[in-house]
């Protein structure tokens, strides 16, 4: 669901199912040209449709951040950390052509980047969503049974 579809008067509704926030991010340096910037966005757009197809009902994708430098691990750490603060259990952060410093991102609970995951699914589509699956599952497994 995007963050757009969700209205002022049913926010308080929704909230408890609509616990994961994800955050989109291009990676784009300004460099490029209008060609090559729209197929980095179609590249994000399809690798994002692996999480919010499966997961309609359960996540939230927030605007995208599009340009990055080598400050943007810290202010992706504090959006996540404000994203939090507002009400999200977890956020993901999704990237299709970058790769993100884990370490410096803290208060984010995944990061998916398809440039890191390729060479475990070398250009298999079923492979990848298998993995993404995986991964995001085992995310809200994991902090169940932490609550416990």
């Amino acid at each position: 669901m995007k963050f757009s579809e969700i209205s002022r008067e049913s926010w308080p509704e929704l909230q408890p199912y609509l616990d994961t926030c994800i955050i989109p991010f291009t990676g784009l340096s300004g460099d490029e040209s209008p060609v090559e910037a729209t197929t980095a966005l179609e590249r994000l757009r399809d690798f994002m449709d692996l999480v919010e197809t499966r997961y309609k009902g359960r996540v939230v994708t927030y605007p995208a951040f599009h340009y990055g430098n080598e400050d943007i691990s810290k202010l992706l750490n504090e959006i996540c950390h404000k994203v939090k603060d507002s009400g999200f259990k977890y956020v993901i952060i999704m990237t299709a052509d970058t790769i993100i410093d884990e370490s410096e991102c803290l208060s984010c609970d995944l990061i998916l980047s398809q440039k890191q995951l390729a060479p475990l699914y070398e250009n298999d589509q079923s492979v990848l969503s298998s993995i993404i699956q995986n991964k995001v599952e085992s995310l809200w497994k994991i902090n169940r049974l932490h609550q416990m």
